[in-house]
C-alpha cells in the first residue's frame, strides 16, 4: 500500500512562491507505483499570490481544499474556494493570489509529471 501524510510532508518554497510538498512524484516512486502525473500540496499565505508562471509541456489540475482566492490562467480570473477543482492547459500563464484571512491550500496533478526544466516563472511585473 502506497500512504503518505501531508502533516509528514517536508515543504520548500517553490519557483511561483507556493510552499509546495510533494506527494507522489512518478521518478521518486518508480519502483513503486506506476502512475504518471505529480501530486503536489501547496499552500499561499494570507496575502500573498503565487509569481506568474507557465508549464511548457505540462496541464495541471489544483484542487482547492481550504481557503479562497482568485485564478488567474491566460488573462481570465475567476474566485475559488474550497471544492473548486481548476483546469490549466498546458502553456498557459497562471498564478493564484489568496484573498481570504486563512492559508489557501490546495493540491497540484500535473500530467505529465512537473519537471522544474518545463516551468518557466515570470517577474510580477510581466
Amino acid at each position: 500500500m502506497f500512504l503518505r501524510h501531508v502533516a509528514g510532508c517536508r515543504r520548500e518554497r517553490a519557483g511561483d512562491g507556493s510552499l509546495l510538498c510533494e506527494i507522489v512524484h512518478p521518478h521518486r516512486e518508480r519502483d513503486t507505483i506506476p502512475f504518471r502525473p505529480s501530486i503536489a500540496h501547496a499552500i499561499v499565505p494570507p496575502g500573498e499570490s503565487t509569481l506568474p508562471h507557465r508549464l511548457r509541456q505540462s496541464t495541471e489540475v489544483y484542487c482547492i481544499v481550504a481557503g479562497k482566492g482568485r485564478m488567474h490562467i491566460d488573462g481570465e480570473s475567476s474566485e475559488v474556494g474550497e471544492g473548486c477543482a481548476v483546469l490549466i492547459p498546458r502553456g498557459a500563464v497562471q498564478w493564484v493570489e489568496n484573498t481570504g484571512n486563512v492559508p489557501l491550500a490546495f493540491y497540484a496533478i500535473v500530467d505529465p509529471a512537473w519537471r522544474r526544466e518545463d516551468e518557466e516563472v515570470f517577474s510580477p511585473e510581466s
